[in-house]
């Protein structure tokens, strides 16, 4: 570019002395000198030498000005051959072991596509040698010292694992062949699911973007561990095995500032760049490892590429001007692909006849070079460049590392499949591509076994040096991985002293039971055997519920301390963040405080050590934005505490449409593991929580791990997770009545008889209004105005659980299905109530709707159906009908209907209230 163009625009650097502005203009005119001589290749070259070279000798934190990073690196290997480490395995016998993991997992798909279920094949195809080596030299087990290592494996690369599993002893051919046969109880599922196979797999991935996320949580939550010193990790490696195509899901990426800038160096990422997704190229006209790249360095973590095999190193070596890097650089992945699928002759005359000097690179190869070139040399393929990569990795301190490792999708699977942009969807191989696969692995099959209809397993023999080798390399890194255990003990259950300060009521004083449920907590925290075992998990808005008093006694978690003197230091309660803080205050992301919830939940399998976490959040933001989390956190089997807090579509005055929450309890319902309740009162509160504890952490009361949730306090499935809405609506919170603890925990109980509020004629016509939450104190004025305006009777019931109720019909229905005689809980406590059922609550009718089919009486239910808007409470139950009145002029209209009342009554009562 010419001078005169160059200095028009303007510079950074202007705002600044140049104290040598001479020595700046030579410098500048010897890179114009080398870009006019020698190329611009060379300039950049040039350029690129010095920055490495600068980034050395000027280190960050070194008191000067540290350069910034290059974003993008050349099209290269970070680790260049001359430079790889010694390996230190028996590569022929690992050779083998891949091998008979390669065929066996495309065995198992093969023989399940006879059944209609197939399976992915591709991806462990393209992945084998990235998971081999890991397994061979870097993955800790369970059995030796800490918590091992935890592995995120990719989630269509499953056939691999049970493979591998398999040549191990800890599979048998019966388990394979039951692979997508789960029905009967004993089949392999899909994908890695730890409720289905809670002996092997730890982390469930394959929703897509929520490994990654996941992965960075759990890395970081290791810290939280050893920095509270509840366990030391120092031990412990996350590594998180991705796709490049997965990379676009939001949540893969969305974390990756968090873990450069906490310097998550026991974090790392393998992303297996065979430049294909689902239904073809991941970037069909750019480069998706040079973005991935940009965006991991953008974010501060450290990459290592490994792209290509071996047989580049001599290409490279004739590339004395740069075409090559240059060609490779502008190359599109899909006409990569494209490369890996063609002849010689094409890849000849189209990637090197462009150019004079890429003609004299491809004149020196041959075309079976060529082939090999572009259809196999992928440092993904290779043992040594992986080993070097994962070493690179594991020995990177102050950073997290991804590896960006280049592969061909569906290698070793013939033609018909390498490279394919329909292999994903290919779910079985023919009798002739497994006799071509046979002989490229070099497998010891003879062709009688290949004769039969279906294609046989294989295995070494227990005794064979392949499966002596395996065993001993597993034992030598602490036992088999993946692997799942549990070795934690139960925890002692809390005073009783911290439950009953709430039973007690509060007296006068209005308190919201969102307030109530944070005073509970940091009663219990106080805890001498379980305080510091509670995670409170918050994302930014914990002055919003109250729990700023948490912050000088606690602290807030962060790995740096705190650098700085918070603005309020001089209040009573200011914001001090500590090394090791208990709160875990993630700022404005409800994934991410999921992904720490989930990493907490589970910490009583993954370390032995149970946390108790609470994840408390603006209701609507909870179920409605990260329900496929929830549904990841059960597929993990992870327990805690979950508060949906502000809820209700009428409590959050002027907040409107997309803060209103009336349907998070529908949603949650969908979640088998999610024990949901909407408590009315602190007491309840107090109930729920201690039933909890003692159900997940408390001594095992009978039941199985892993399955349905059941009933509360029936089925005694320890992995749940209790979600419970509470209100910022501040009330006087009565005392807890006798005898109610059943009934709140199963989900319905009496609260206050009509005769106990005001009195009534003896005939007067008899109703039972049901509410749960914040609805309950509408029932109440609606029982008062029933009974002095219109002389009817109204019990009122409170219904912490609608779900729990619904859940526990549903097995007594299954239970007479099964020759049991069996009655639902809310049936035999509404037996014999007199009148209509009208069901209120702050939610749309659904949620109360789903116990109307085990209501023996005739059912009426009022909801807040429809969009939420910003009003005054008042207004908005007027808006909704679920204010008093309304309640009233609906409970008036069920009694009409059965002839308990006139009709008018209703009309005069509607006219009464300005309905």
């Amino acid at each position: 570019m010419p001078d005169a163009v160059r200095l028009t625009r303007p510079s950074q650097l202007d705002q600044i002395p140049d104290r040598d502005s001479e020595e700046t203009a030579e410098w500048r005119a010897s890179l114009d000198a080398v870009a006019q001589a020698a190329g611009p290749q060379r300039a950049a070259y040039l350029m690129q030498r010095t920055l490495e070279h600068a980034q050395e000798i000027i280190p960050a934190g070194s008191g000067g000005a540290a350069l910034p990073k290059l974003l993008e690196t050349e099209y290269l290997n970070t680790i260049p051959t001359s430079a790889e480490p010694a390996y230190p395995g028996d590569e022929a016998l690992e050779a083998r072991i891949t091998a008979w993991n390669r065929w066996n997992a495309a065995a198992m798909v093969t023989r399940g596509s006879r059944q209609g279920l197939g399976g992915h094949i591709a991806t462990f195809a393209s992945a084998a040698w990235l998971y081999e080596t890991g397994f061979q030299h870097f993955f800790r087990g369970k059995e030796g010292p800490g918590s091992g290592d935890q592995l995120y494996i990719q989630g269509h690369a499953s056939p691999g694992i049970y493979a591998r599993a398999f040549l191990e002893g800890r599979l048998t051919e019966a388990q394979l062949d039951r692979f997508r046969q789960e029905a009967g109880g004993d089949g392999l599922p899909s994908y890695p699911h730890p409720r289905r196979l809670p002996w092997l797999w730890e982390f469930p991935t394959v929703s897509m973007g929520l490994g990654p996320l996941s992965a960075i949580y759990q890395a970081r939550f290791n810290r939280y561990l050893e920095h509270r010193g509840i366990k030391d990790t120092s031990d412990s490696h996350v590594w998180a095995f991705l796709g490049d195509g997965e990379m676009d899901e939001p949540e893969s990426t969305a974390a990756l500032a968090l873990a450069g800038r906490e310097g998550l160096d026991n974090l790392t990422f393998v992303v297996n760049c065979n430049l294909q997704r689902l239904d073809g190229p991941v970037r069909p006209n750019f480069r998706i490892v040079q973005e991935l790249e940009a965006q991991f360095r953008a974010a501060g973590w450290n990459v290592v590429k490994a792209l290509w095999g071996t047989a580049w190193d001599e290409v490279f070596a004739r590339d004395v001007d740069g075409a090559l890097l240059g060609r490779l650089r502008q190359t599109p992945d899909a006409q990569f692909q494209t490369y890996a699928t063609r002849d010689a002759a094409y890849i000849r005359d189209h990637f090197f006849g462009a150019d004079a000097s890429l003609r004299a690179i491809a004149a020196g190869l041959t075309d079976a070079k060529l082939l090999e070139l572009f259809q196999t040399s992928r440092a993904g393929h290779e043992p040594r460049k992986v080993y070097a990569a994962y070493r690179a990795a594991t020995e990177h301190k102050g950073a997290p590392t991804v590896i960006l490792a280049q592969t061909v999708k569906g290698y070793t699977l013939g033609a018909g499949f390498e490279s394919r942009n329909a292999n994903h969807q290919m779910k079985k191989l023919t009798g002739a591509q497994f006799r071509t696969m046979r002989d490229l692995l070099e497998l010891p099959i003879p062709d009688s076994a290949l004769d039969a209809d279906v294609v046989p397993y294989w295995h070494p023999g227990e005794n064979s040096p392949e499966a002596r080798y395996l065993r001993e390399r597993r034992a030598a890194l602490g036992g088999p991985a993946p692997a799942r255990k549990v070795v934690a003990a139960p925890l002692p259950m809390p005073a009783e002293k911290a439950f009953t300060a709430l039973h007690k009521g509060s007296g006068g004083q209005e308190i919201a039971t969102t307030m109530a449920f944070v005073r509970l907590v940091k009663d219990l925290m106080r805890e001498k055997e379980t305080g510091r075992r509670w995670v409170p998990v918050v994302p930014d808005e914990a002055r919003t519920f109250g729990m700023e008093s948490l912050f000088p006694t606690a602290g807030l978690y962060s790995p740096k301390g705190q650098t700085y003197d918070p603005v309020d230091r001089d209040q009573l309660l200011y914001y001090k963040e500590a090394k090791d803080g208990q709160i875990l205050n993630e700022g404005i992301t409800e994934a991410g405080s999921l992904a720490d919830f989930t990493a907490a939940a589970t910490s009583y399998a993954t370390h032995g050590e149970p946390m108790i976490p609470f994840y408390i959040f603006y209701s609507m933001f909870g179920f409605q934005r990260t329900a496929d989390q929830f549904w990841a956190l059960a597929d993990q089997l992870g327990r805690g505490f979950v508060i949906g807090a502000t809820a209700g579509r009428t409590t959050m005055t002027g907040e409107g449409l997309q803060h209103a929450d009336g349907h998070s309890h529908l949603l949650a319902s969908t979640n088998p593991a999610a024990i949901s309740y909407d408590p009315a009162f602190a007491y309840e509160v107090a109930v729920i929580v201690r039933e909890g504890l003692r159900r997940m952490y408390g001594p095992e009361r009978g039941g199985t791990a892993g399955g349905d949730a059941g009933a509360a306090g029936a089925a005694e499935d320890r992995d749940v997770f209790y979600y419970l809405t509470v209100y910022n609506e501040p009330k006087v919170q009565p005392a807890m009545p006798e005898g109610v603890e059943e009934g709140i925990l199963k989900g319905l109980y009496r609260y206050q008889r009509a005769a106990d509020a005001v009195r009534t004629p003896d005939d007067a016509p008899q109703l039972q209004l049901l509410a749960s939450g914040t609805a309950i104190h509408w029932v109440l004025e609606a029982q008062r105005l029933l009974a002095e305006d219109w002389g009817v009777a109204a019990d009122v019931w409170s219904a912490p659980s609608w779900t729990e109720l619904r859940r526990d019909a549903m097995e007594c229905d299954a239970a007479r299905m099964r020759g049991e005689d069996r009655v639902p809980y809310v049936t035999r406590a509404l037996a014999g109530a007199a009148g209509p059922v009208v069901a209120v609550s702050d939610w749309m009718r659904a949620v109360p709707d789903q116990i109307a089919p085990w209501v023996e009486q005739d059912w009426t239910s009022i909801g807040t159906d429809g969009f939420g808007l910003s009003d005054t409470r008042e207004a908005a139950r007027r808006h909704f009908g679920v204010d008093p009145q309304s309640v009233v002029v609906q409970a008036l209209g069920a009694l009409a209907r059965r002839g308990d009342v006139k009709p008018e009554t209703v009309r005069k009562a509607a006219e009464k209230y300005g309905l």
